[in-house]
């Protein structure tokens, strides 16, 4: 307790601070509320920053701090009411940075916007409002001028996951090649690979252009109101350039799956047409402002990009022995690959639906 106070204190007078304690259950940062001594009500919340997967966190605070003040300016233009509840607010700590370094850690504080709830129900409904906010979120950053670095870099690049497979392959650390299952998933990723590139293709052609996207599309990285309206989209730490096929995609991967991400009966595994109907309704509404036809006749790709993205980075781990994600049997990363995989054939056999989808909107 004395050493969150001790750090909020860089941020905020330490005698206006009450209770600190956890909040929420976030997978990367370690985040905490900061309750105000008199009223006792969260007031801030402090977070510590993740440097191990966000390695630049001057940068990664720096994209955040440009995109927070584009969105704040085009909502007080607009004369939005309540700005303060539509945008997150990062505190200057006493470094006149929005972040500090303490006990080898790096932390931020925010103010904390009340009266506020995230979901995760994966419906129709909220799968619609998630597309209109993550598509208007990436309209107001359509024109913003200051750099945004790319802050995991090759983070969505789908040819760079196809070499990290590649290298796993020749390597074969742990000498997984040699099942035959193993041989047999990996001749159905290469054939697919060529097809899979497209994005990258038009992107060096010139054809598809990288706008400033969230890239971390989930229904509970918004903030709603106690109407169920939406008040802002948060958990910005992955704002970055790339596709909006990474908005796009990454949504559906997770949601429009019928199945658990890691499910052992494939039989549950099938793309939920509803689910992408909705969240397209949306997105094209958010984004009917900039997307241009390339973008938007390519949204059915991207519904496969994702889940063939994230087949091969299972798949990938799986052979160099699992040292990446964190898995609770030996066979965990096989039975990944073997999921995403069967939500990829799914959507892949809704591709001409979701192409007659897209077109109605």
């Amino acid at each position: 307790m004395e050493k969150y106070i001790r750090i909020a204190s860089h941020f905020v007078d330490p005698e206006t601070i009450g209770v600190i304690m956890p909040l929420g259950k976030g997978l990367i940062n370690d985040t905490f509320k900061v309750m105000s001594k008199n009223g006792n009500e969260p007031k801030y919340v402090l977070q510590r920053i993740n440097d191990s997967v966000f390695t630049d966190v001057e940068m990664l605070q720096s994209n955040i701090e440009a995109v927070t003040a584009h969105i704040r300016k085009k909502l007080e233009d607009r004369h939005v009411e309540d700005v303060n509840r539509k945008v997150l607010h990062f505190l200057k700590a006493d470094s006149d940075k929005t972040y500090v370094k303490e006990d080898g850690s790096f932390w931020r504080m925010m103010d904390f916007i009340a009266d506020s709830y995230t979901y995760d129900a994966v419906t129709p409904e909220y799968s619609y409002t998630a597309g209109l906010s993550f598509g208007q979120f990436e309209g107001m950053l359509a024109d913003l001028k200051e750099p945004i670095g790319e802050i995991i870099p090759n983070f969505h690049n789908i040819e760079f996951r196809l070499q990290q497979l590649e290298d796993a392959v020749k390597a074969d650390a742990v000498g997984r090649m040699k099942d035959p299952v193993v041989k047999e998933y990996l001749e159905k990723i290469q054939a697919q690979a060529e097809r899979m590139c497209l994005g990258e293709r038009l992107y060096r052609e010139g054809q598809l252009p990288k706008r400033i996207c969230h890239c971390d599309t989930k229904v509970n990285n918004m903030l709603f109101d106690a109407e169920g309206q939406v008040l802002c989209v948060i958990d910005l730490d992955t704002v970055m350039p790339s596709f909006v096929f990474s908005d796009f995609g990454d949504f559906l991967r997770s949601v429009a799956n019928t199945g658990a991400e890691d499910d052992s009966d494939l039989s549950k595994v099938n793309f939920n047409m509803a689910i992408f109907d909705a969240f397209a309704k949306g997105y094209l509404e958010g984004t009917k402002d900039f997307l241009l036809p390339v973008e938007k006749e390519n949204l059915p790709y991207a519904a496969l990009l994702f889940p063939y993205m994230q087949t091969v980075r299972f798949f990938a781990d799986y052979i160099n022995g699992d040292t990446y994600y964190k898995i609770q049997y030996p066979e965990h990363n096989l039975v990944r690959t073997k999921a995403q995989w069967k939500l990829f054939e799914s959507a892949d056999a809704c591709y001409d639906a979701m192409q007659h989808a897209i077109m109605k909107y």
